[in-house]
């Protein structure tokens, strides 16, 4: 058995995931559902999808009520971007993780998303190939990124880095380390990796306050706001 099939298999032992899909097409909400019930039925892990709306209106009154685990949501509804719902969890229900599911395959709507807290992003026509393990992916506080999403994402980062102020900082600090501590870059390193605040503090046996610490740290010396933004400086530096 395979890392990933134990995973899954970990998973299925697992209480049931709570789910919301928020898409406004209704023939791809009704496959989606299908999907889900028949990883559900197969055992592969247990699911329980609490509702399903076409609109970010309905989902963020879904949410507050609920409160799912795991919100599966297309970037572009009718007169509505997807990407305000990201901004409100980040805000309000951090705890709900969101798995984008989208036709769009734009380099800048991709870091977009991830940059306002998405954990994981499809394009739509794979969704039947990776949906399984995007969810095992996020429910476990790590970032899905499947090859063709990644490529995206990191060749456009520079652009967002200029939006972001960080152009300049870049520039001036080609080849420097930033003064990190030794300790400072092996939290950035689990961070490339995509684990979580707990999970940090578990490999390093320091308590999630630390981490915390350590993290602040770490964005006051990039001048990044977050860790999306941090994982990129680390790449684009070439730290890790």
């Amino acid at each position: 058995m395979n890392y990933a099939s134990e995973q899954l298999l970990t998973m299925s032992k697992k209480k049931a995931i709570s789910l919301v899909i928020i898409d406004d097409n209704w023939e791809f909400r009704k496959n989606l559902k299908t999907l889900l019930e028949l990883y559900s039925e197969n055992n592969l892990f247990k699911l329980k999808l609490i509702s399903d709306t076409d609109s970010i209106a309905k989902g963020k009154l879904i949410i507050e009520k609920y409160k799912p685990q795991v919100l599966l949501l297309d970037l572009e509804l009718q007169q509505e971007s997807g990407l305000d719902i990201l901004k409100y969890l980040s805000n309000n229900h951090a705890q709900t993780k969101t798995l984008i599911l989208s036709g769009h395959e734009e380099d800048e709507m991709i870091f977009q998303a991830m940059s306002l807290g998405a954990k994981g992003y499809i394009f739509k026509p794979n969704v039947v190939s990776q949906l399984l393990e995007a969810i095992n992916t996020i429910i476990n506080s790590k970032i899905y990124l499947p090859p063709e999403v990644a490529t995206g994402f990191f060749l456009s980062f520079n652009n967002y880095l200029s939006d972001f102020g960080q152009l300049e900082t870049l520039e001036n600090h080609q080849k420097n380390d930033y003064h990190l501590t030794h300790r400072e870059k092996e939290v950035l390193g689990y961070l490339v990796q995509g684990l979580s605040n707990e999970e940090i503090a578990q490999e390093l046996y320091v308590t999630i306050a630390t981490v915390k610490a350590h993290l602040s740290s770490i964005f006051s010396k990039f001048c990044v706001k977050n860790r999306t933004q941090a994982i990129v400086m680390a790449l684009k530096e070439n730290i890790i």
